[in-house]
């Protein structure tokens, strides 16, 4: 059964890219609070400005105004693009090349300061070096079975560790010391500052893309087999239960206390609390879907959208609506975190209450006596 948790919206449109030229393809994204990057295919960065709008019937749109575009010089894609927002720096992989640029005019930096030799990227969320003027990169590099950590300040870059790894890494995320790993034939968790690595559960990156998630204080989140999408911890256990997702899936992102997945042909959205999948949206040629800052986006090779996620206690009413008292009790319960304590307590009696009315006019007695207790 189905839930209403997120609305799709248009937030730049092709034309605004591309105009008429069609062999231009978004290759990835990278938002930081109101501004959005665009990396294509013929090495440019494109830089916009999302203004949310509210009408009066509530209804959310998102406007983009272009700020300016960059060609990078070279004949090949960029291929990711992140924020360092402390630095203004946003770093950008092109041609196995992460360069320093300036996040407002895209400048490069004057000192020319780069990593070499990057088959792909990501940033440590929760660094260990405590240095706020600094982001730790992490890098699975072009040599063989290599992963490498750099610390990246405002003009420069310095290798910290290097770390050989037991199989070929194709997908990593970082949670202070701990990598995890999405290797040839399998997953595992590896701590780079003593060496100790621990088997998750196997996989086979050449039949399915792995996807190596953090989703929260070490934690991650992992496309498992047989369609599972997989939690799992720095210690190496599941604290939750998995989630189905589909056999191909191309990326998956969280907005609590969802997990929202992308397919050739839909975006699911499964719940964290309960592991039910509550909503499926139609959405072709999808190829990027990622989280910034609790804002989750998709993209086509042509446009960018976003979900905007329906306010909790607007699913919550729908859930009541729909007399399903189990799972809008299971929401309002997560829901917890996600809104401010008085708020919270005044807006749970008041389901309680409700959810009671309607056991109670279903014959459910002890049950509504329970609730409304």
């Amino acid at each position: 059964m189905s839930v209403k948790a997120f609305k799709l919206v248009s937030a730049v449109e092709r034309e605004m890219l591309m105009g008429d030229k069609n062999h231009i393809n978004i290759e990835c994204i990278e938002c930081c609070g109101k501004n959005l990057y665009v990396g294509t295919n013929d090495c440019f960065i494109y830089h916009f400005l999302l203004d949310e709008k509210i009408s009066t019937a509530g209804k959310i749109t998102f406007a983009a105004t272009k700020q300016l575009h960059k060609y990078l010089g070279f004949k090949k894609p960029v291929s990711e693009l992140k924020a360092a927002s402390a630095l203004t720096r946003l770093l950008v992989l092109c041609d196995n090349t992460i360069t320093l640029v300036n996040m407002m005019n895209l400048e490069p930096v004057p000192t020319g300061a780069r990593i070499k030799g990057a088959v792909t990227f990501t940033l440590n969320e929760n660094p260990v070096s405590g240095d706020p003027f600094c982001v730790e990169v992490c890098i699975i590099s072009v040599k063989r079975r290599t992963i490498q950590m750099f610390m990246v300040f405002e003009d420069r870059v310095q290798i910290v560790k290097e770390v050989v790894t037991p199989e070929q890494p194709c997908a990593v995320a970082v949670d202070g010391y701990y990598l995890c790993l999405a290797l040839t034939t399998q997953y595992i968790i590896l701590n780079y500052n003593t060496g100790v690595s621990q088997d998750l559960f196997p996989y086979c990156s050449e039949e399915k893309r792995p996807i190596v998630k953090r989703i929260g204080r070490q934690e991650f989140l992992l496309a498992g087999p047989g369609g599972l999408g997989m939690f799992a911890t720095v210690d190496g256990i599941s604290q939750r239960a998995p989630v189905h997702w589909s056999e191909n899936v191309i990326g998956a992102a969280l907005c609590f206390p969802y997990v929202v997945a992308l397919d050739e042909e839909f975006i699911t959205v499964h719940s964290m609390l309960d592991q039910q999948q509550k909503q499926t949206l139609p959405f072709k040629e999808g190829h990027i879907l990622q989280d910034f800052e609790g804002k989750v986006i998709v993209a086509t090779n042509k446009g960018v959208y976003i979900l905007v996620p329906l306010p909790l206690e607007k699913q919550i009413q729908d859930l009541l609506a729909g007399r399903r008292v189990e799972e809008a009790l299971v929401l309002a319960k997560g829901a917890r975190r996600n809104i401010p304590k008085e708020k919270f307590q005044v807006m749970y009696k008041r389901i309680l209450q409700q959810a009671g009315f309607i056991q109670f006019a279903q014959l459910q007695f002890l049950e509504a006596k329970e609730l409304f207790r």
